[in-house]
């Protein structure tokens, strides 16, 4: 069990979150300034639980960061968390967010006892020390919260928001993430299918032939749409029925197995938190990191 929580906690910053729900209501500054908790629904025990808005960042950054990420990066996070959660909260729904990636994983007392076990106390300290140096802080465009959204690892550049989703922010443009390519142990993996297993993950019929047209891809090279034996997929559904870690990938048939390798691991909308950790270590701090994912943007206390 503890095997299971550690592997869990550790493997959700490599997420987010290409599921995560795109929300992009405005929320006015006065809306916010008085609501210091957040409802979170925790899935897994089907409850829901109001806690107080520094608490929760606190099992946000241990959910979205291993804990040793450096700590400018870990601010950077406790900042971008803090903004994401502010941007969800609306008082007429039963819930704000939910604790896994489909918005912010969060991870309750309970199994961070488990998971860090002799660790926790030094664990707790620097994750709390983090959310506390940027206490109140979150991320502004033209003094609106902006949709701070995150991943885990860019493919060397970061993606403009209406190439992933429908919407075309000014703040969640494409940039260079440099870093991600030596800080992060995902930046590139390969998968191996069955030639039968693949078609039938992918619903299609059995065809010793393999013909594979990417017929639109980002400004990065991520697969928007491809077409697989004639077949027309989404770059995303092709990575959520064959569970890839995204949907920047190459297939080819070797005799009869299928190989594919990926690159990056998320959405790539916004901050790449391996390259936030690479920023780090080169020196940038937590508002530098921001300044440069986020275009334009201004930090602030609420």
């Amino acid at each position: 069990m503890i095997k299971k929580i550690l592997a869990s906690a550790l493997a959700v910053v490599l997420i987010p979150s290409f599921i995560s729900n795109f929300y992009l209501q405005n929320i006015q500054n006065e809306e916010i300034y008085d609501n210091h908790t957040i409802k979170v629904k925790q899935v897994s025990k089907n409850e829901i639980v109001e806690l107080n808005l520094e608490d929760y960042l606190i099992g946000v950054l241990a959910g979205e960061m291993p804990i040793n990420f450096e700590e400018e990066a870990l601010k950077a996070q406790a900042v971008v968390a803090r903004t994401y959660a502010l941007k969800r909260v609306k008082e007429s729904n039963q819930y704000d967010v939910v604790d896994t990636t489909k918005n912010q994983v969060y991870l309750d007392n309970e199994r961070l006892l488990k998971a860090w076990g002799n660790n926790y106390d030094k664990n707790m300290q620097k994750i709390k020390k983090a959310v506390a140096d940027t206490s109140h802080e979150c991320i502004f465009y033209n003094n609106k919260l902006i949709d701070a959204l995150f991943f885990s690892t860019s493919v060397g550049m970061t993606e403009n928001s209406e190439e992933i989703f429908s919407n075309s922010l000014p703040y969640l443009r494409s940039v260079s993430s440099v870093w991600d390519e030596t800080a992060s142990p995902v930046y590139k993996e390969k998968y191996t299918f069955k030639l039968e297993k693949f078609y039938e993950l992918l619903k299609l019929p059995y065809n010793k032939k393999l013909e594979i047209v990417k017929t639109k891809v980002t400004s990065t090279g991520r697969i928007k749409q491809i077409k697989i034996n004639g077949v027309a997929f989404t770059g995303q559904k092709v990575q959520q029925l064959l569970k890839l870690k995204s949907n920047y990938f190459n297939i080819s048939k070797v005799g009869n197995t299928i190989e594919i390798e990926t690159k990056g691991y998320g959405h790539g909308v916004g901050m790449s938190q391996y390259g936030a950790n690479g920023m780090a270590k080169e020196g940038y701090n937590y508002r530098e990191i921001i300044d440069h994912y986020y275009k334009d943007v201004e930090v602030k206390k609420i």
